[in-house]
């Protein structure tokens, strides 16, 4: 475990020194504080598309961090050369790939929490509250959704050059989002071959919608029972386990050339 928190510490450190969180964090504050001013179909800034607004930027920033930092952890250590000097240490392989994805998912969390805080303190200064309960529900499954894009993101990457596992993940992103909540309707309409296809893609790919509890933060709408909560954190934890034994899979057997190091 300590070889593991190690590997999880150097990427803090790259994160911090790319300062990618930082100019995320600049954009996402410059984009609320303008959400306060503007003038939306004559609307005004209403109080509700400010939060849904921000909660929308907070998954759109917190997810791009996720897959960036996620994805380029693997493809740099073989391009720099220096996955020799880790693997010639006492470090498994389950060992770098996990201390990677819990040094990634811990630095996307605590960005995420501060962009939470950000909204928060912006939706202050226009004297408006929200369900401090949704909203913590909110957090937590935004942060278990983050868990699986991060392992998602790895595992292609064991493979995959970092654009090409970049490019993947937001395609497997894009299609958890808004093609799989509603592959159920489609597939009323489809022919039998084609819905069957659907429906294995079904329940193939992430839910990410079960994470997303924006409209509840949104509409004050009442926060999720316990057992509910659980039961959608510990598909969340299934689909980590999935994802990073892939990744184990993808790369345990992996051989490294010199010559292919650029």
């Amino acid at each position: 475990m300590k070889r593991t928190f190690t590997i999880a510490c150097v990427v803090w450190k790259e994160m911090l020194r790319r300062k990618d969180f930082y100019v995320l964090l600049i954009l996402l504050g410059a984009l609320l504080f303008s959400l306060m001013s503007i003038n939306i179909f004559g609307l005004g800034s209403t109080m509700r598309y400010m939060v849904d607004s921000g909660l929308l930027l907070a998954w759109l920033f917190s997810v791009i961090l996720a897959v960036t930092l996620s994805g380029r952890q693997l493809p740099a250590e073989e391009q720099k050369g220096t996955i020799y000097a880790l693997l010639a240490k006492p470090v498994t392989r389950w060992q770098l790939l996990a201390g990677k994805a819990l040094g990634a998912w811990a630095a996307v969390s605590v960005a995420t929490v501060l962009f939470y805080i950000l909204l928060l303190a912006t939706l202050a200064l226009k004297g408006w509250s929200v369900n401090m309960t949704a909203l913590l529900q909110a957090l937590v499954l935004h942060i278990a959704a983050l868990a699986i894009v991060v392992s998602l993101t790895l595992a292609f990457s064991t493979r995959m050059t970092f654009g090409a596992a970049a490019s993947l993940a937001y395609l497997v992103l894009g299609a958890g989002f808004v093609f799989v909540p509603q592959i159920p309707a489609l597939s009323v309409y489809a022919d039998a071959l084609s819905a069957k296809a659907m429906l294995a893609l079904y329940y193939a790919l992430p839910h990410f919608e079960l994470f997303d509890l924006r409209q509840c933060v949104v509409h004050n709408w009442p926060a999720l029972s316990a057992g509910v909560l659980f039961g959608v954190l510990s598909y969340g934890m299934l689909m980590v386990a999935i994802f990073m034994l892939l990744a184990w899979i993808g790369y345990r057997k992996k051989r490294f050339r010199r010559g292919d190091v650029l």
